[in-house]
């Protein structure tokens, strides 16, 4: 019993990481200086042109290797992970709070607002006299 390892999908990778990102094939062929036919025909080639893969690489925010290497498994691997250590780290005691007070920071924002303004009213100001 002979058991055949399936080569990698690349155009099916691309388009799953292509989907997680939520971008659409017409995004991605812009992005590349495509059209969509030609990203639907690339996603669904088992083999891409190694520039074509590296700049649909860069557009997706990810390496060549991420793409040949992409597995459903490993994603949801990685989301369950985080999400389990999440919570486990706020059991653990991490401190979450903030170092500031909120309420200094809006009365701050606030007052460099209205000192803009006051900027901005004297500048103004200054222009109808020279007139």
């Amino acid at each position: 019993m002979s058991t055949a390892v399936k080569p990698k999908h690349i155009g099916r990778n691309i388009s799953r990481i292509r989907e997680l990102k939520g971008m659409k094939q017409e995004a991605l062929a812009i992005a590349i200086g495509s059209n969509q036919q030609a990203i639907s025909i690339i996603e669904n080639s088992e083999t891409v042109e190694k520039d074509k893969l590296e700049k649909i690489a860069k557009v997706l925010g990810v390496t060549v290797e991420a793409i040949e290497n992409f597995s459903e498994e490993a994603v949801f691997n990685f989301f369950n992970n985080f999400y389990d250590n999440s919570s486990i780290s706020g059991a653990q005691g991490i401190n979450n709070n903030c170092t500031f007070n909120p309420l200094d920071k809006v009365v701050e924002l606030y007052e460099r607002l209205v000192q803009a303004e006051k900027d901005k009213n004297e500048y103004l100001e200054k222009l109808l006299k020279e007139k």
